[in-house]
């Protein structure tokens, strides 16, 4: 009876850090042209660039969900962020910082007993804890890297092209300024992409790992931002932009401890 209660035991404990670990989809390598590669007025232009990603990598099915992120919050003795009275549950958490987000990203490394992906500075750990620059070698749980972030949003090797994540039709795809009755939506509540990812256009921008900077046209292998600026990227748009702001191009910026209403993220892995 003892041994019966105690695979009871360690059954339920797996199964509970099983369910909170956000659902993920791998990304397979591939090489893919970065930036404005349409005209759309209104978009401000990104210079076009080839980039080539030789590793695979993991990357949230969904946004970060409030669900998710509470069990975060109920196992460190942080605030859960407000919901401005939409609801919880299944919604993409948001009001959170760039750096709340990569300490969620640190708190599923170690559920999972595997190294760290970021330092208290916020620069990459290589999987012996060393700092890099180089994503590929990472093995903990992250925010994507800009590039990352659009390989994925684009549909990665099975890309159809679309100027949203998913398709040309904003509504099919995105909530947005028109469709969102000002307020977040569940998550997965819209057409996937490709790769059967959701809501990469609109619901809540992301925060993704680079800081911010301008780029120029160049080729370039697993690239990651880590000159420090001001500012990291923001991907993706949200519920209060409009339908040019959810393109899959467009890039934005905030301050790391910046948190509102229309802000959250989604995870990252390197496949290992």
């Amino acid at each position: 009876m003892n041994r019966f209660l105690s695979l009871i035991i360690i059954v339920i404990f797996a199964s509970s850090l099983c369910a909170s670990i956000p659902e993920q989809v791998l990304v397979n390598r591939g090489s893919f042209l970065m930036g404005t590669t349409w005209r759309e007025e209104g978009v401000d232009y990104e210079p076009v660039r080839r980039i080539h990603l030789n590793y695979d990598y993991y990357i949230g099915k969904f946004e970060v969900t409030f669900e998710e992120y509470e069990a975060f919050c109920d196992e460190t003795g942080r605030i859960l962020p407000d919901d401005s009275g939409w609801g919880k549950g299944s919604r993409p958490v948001m009001n959170v910082s760039w750096w709340d987000a990569i300490a969620y990203c640190n708190w599923l490394s170690n559920k999972q007993e595997i190294p760290l992906a970021y330092d208290s500075e916020g620069n990459l750990l290589d999987g012996r804890g060393k700092i890099t620059t180089d994503p590929s070698e990472v093995e903990g749980f992250r925010l994507p890297t800009d590039p990352e972030w659009e390989f994925a949003a684009r549909g990665g090797n099975a890309s159809e092209g679309y100027t949203r994540s998913g398709g040309n039709s904003v509504d099919s795809v995105a909530w947005y300024k028109t469709n969102s009755e000002n307020m977040t939506h569940p998550v997965g509540t819209k057409a996937p992409n490709e790769l059967g990812i959701h809501d990469m256009s609109g619901n809540v921008w992301e925060w993704v790992s680079d800081y911010h900077t301008d780029y120029y046209s160049s080729e370039e292998t697993n690239p990651y931002v880590s000159s420090f600026s001001a500012y990291r990227v923001k991907r993706g748009g949200s519920w209060i932009d409009c339908p040019v702001g959810v393109s899959v191009d467009v890039r934005s910026k905030g301050l790391p401890s910046h948190a509102i209403t229309n802000l959250g993220f989604r995870i990252c892995k390197t496949a290992k």
